[in-house]
């Protein structure tokens, strides 16, 4: 069973910088898919960014430059840099897992493991 646990929200001033972390417990497989999505009030879930397994990264357009995403040599802990924030960034944060599939589907619904959220500010 493989449990997400976000943190690292906050409150940052426009332009600042949150790192956001994913630590994931738990082994379903070698091959993974790990993505960040976001939700502001009143709007839809969004991809933000994804990780492979094989190693392989994306960034949504509107986030890219701003926003990257690694994870550390365990593999347990998946991050999310964000830079020059935004007033339109605060949102909670979402990380999501996938094992034994090959791609990054950017639908919230598609999947299996989920966390709680961790939530960010930009005043």
């Amino acid at each position: 069973h493989v449990q997400l646990v976000e943190s690292g929200g906050g409150s940052v001033q426009t332009g600042g910088s949150l790192r956001l972390t994913c630590a994931v417990s738990g082994d379903a497989g070698s091959q993974y898919c790990i993505v960040w999505f976001r939700q502001a009030p009143a709007k839809e879930r969004e991809a933000v960014a994804g990780l492979l397994s094989s190693g392989a990264t994306w960034v949504a357009p509107s986030m890219e430059g701003r926003f990257t995403i690694f994870q550390d040599n365990s593999k347990h802990m998946l991050y999310l840099q964000m830079n020059s924030l935004k007033p339109e960034d605060p949102a909670m944060y979402y990380c999501a897992a996938n094992y034994g599939r090959s791609r990054c589907p950017t639908s919230w619904l598609e999947y299996v493991y989920r966390g709680q959220g961790t939530q960010v500010t930009v005043s």
